[in-house]
């Protein structure tokens, strides 16, 4: 049975978005869809933004989610699911803030899936740069999420966007996918 799933988790500006694009070209001629929780954030009402109910960036660059946004996160998974289940392959671009317990709400709704659990490693001042370099990102997030994203979390593999290119990661995957 081949994955159905590829969750990449990492910090923010780690390059799982980058590696996730260069997964849709080198798993061709199967379509992969990437889904990123950046599309989700982008998707939550004013309601859930900057709130004690929803998402919270502090100054420091840490991000706190809230039982509102959980409440969505959750609906969220399990539409991802669902599409997998319906023979959609997805790419999942994740940031699992609560370290394992992120995991473990994942794992609870892609039940009876294939997936490959890839961690999306970068030094922390690399990943700090290139947040500047986006300039859409609080500043600190990088380094805030750097290590805790990963605490507690089981990998069936990892790779690191410190000094390899996204195309390189994507195609060491790639390996354990085909």
């Amino acid at each position: 049975m081949s994955f159905q799933v590829i969750v990449l988790n990492g910090g923010s500006s780690a390059g799982k978005s980058g590696i996730a694009r260069c997964l849709q070209h080198v798993l061709l001629p199967e379509p992969w869809l990437s889904l990123s929780v950046d599309t989700l954030v982008d998707a939550l009402p004013a309601a859930l933004r900057d709130a004690e109910d929803g998402l919270t960036f502090e100054p420091s660059g840490e991000v706190r989610a809230g039982a509102g946004f959980r409440e969505v996160e959750a609906a969220w998974i399990e539409g991802v699911a669902a599409m997998a289940r319906a023979g959609a392959r997805v790419v999942v671009d994740e940031v699992f803030l609560g370290g394992a317990a992120s995991q473990e709400r994942w794992v609870a709704r892609l039940g009876g899936l294939r997936v490959l659990w890839v961690g999306v490693r970068c030094d922390a001042r690399v990943a700090a740069g290139r947040e500047t370099a986006r300039g859409d990102r609080v500043a600190g997030m990088a380094a805030a999420q750097a290590g805790v994203v990963h605490r507690g979390v089981r990998y069936d593999m990892e790779v690191d966007t410190t000094r390899t290119e996204a195309r390189d990661c994507a195609l060491a995957i790639a390996r354990r996918v085909t």
